[in-house]
């Protein structure tokens, strides 16, 4: 039987927060924690050069506006690419 018929009638087998259909096998994941690997969520962190880098290029994108930058958002404003 495939996923497209089934009606899940049968019910579902949970184990581990993934929920398995008896009849045709489709799967439900229904915590998070099933799609998380396990340990701790690795700490990402940019190296002091990274993160000087980055504040410096986001300086020079903002000083080539062409336009004014106000409060409420880009006005006009044509932004120069990093890239």
């Amino acid at each position: 039987m495939f996923a497209n018929d089934c009606s899940h009638a049968s019910g579902w087998d949970k184990v581990n927060g993934v929920e398995r259909c008896r009849d045709c096998g489709t799967r439900r994941f229904t915590d998070y924690g099933a799609l998380r690997p396990p340990g701790p969520a690795p700490a990402v962190t940019p190296s002091p050069a990274d993160a000087r880098r980055a504040d410096r290029t986001a300086a020079i994108v903002i000083s080539r506006t062409k336009w004014h930058i106000s409060r409420w958002g880009l006005r006009d404003a044509a932004l120069w690419s990093a890239a």
